[in-house]
């Protein structure tokens, strides 16, 4: 489905060049989103993980002493 926009209140189309712009930032944006939801399970299961070895009186690694304390 082809992609539109308004200019001067009319509705024209985008160009090749607009359509693969756009469909880069989409791809850009899925890719940011991804990286950022691995961030915060990987902090959860640091966080958890400390929260484990804490109870252990195990050795905290330097993410899991972020994780808990920031």
């Amino acid at each position: 489905m082809p992609r539109h926009h308004l200019i001067n209140g009319n509705v024209v189309p985008f160009t090749a060049e607009e359509e693969a712009a756009r469909d880069a930032e989409e791809a850009q944006a899925a890719i940011d989103s991804q990286a950022r939801k691995d961030a915060e399970d990987a902090r959860k299961a640091n966080r958890i993980s400390g929260k484990e070895k804490l109870k252990a009186g195990e050795a905290l690694t330097d993410a899991e002493v972020k994780a808990l304390f920031g």
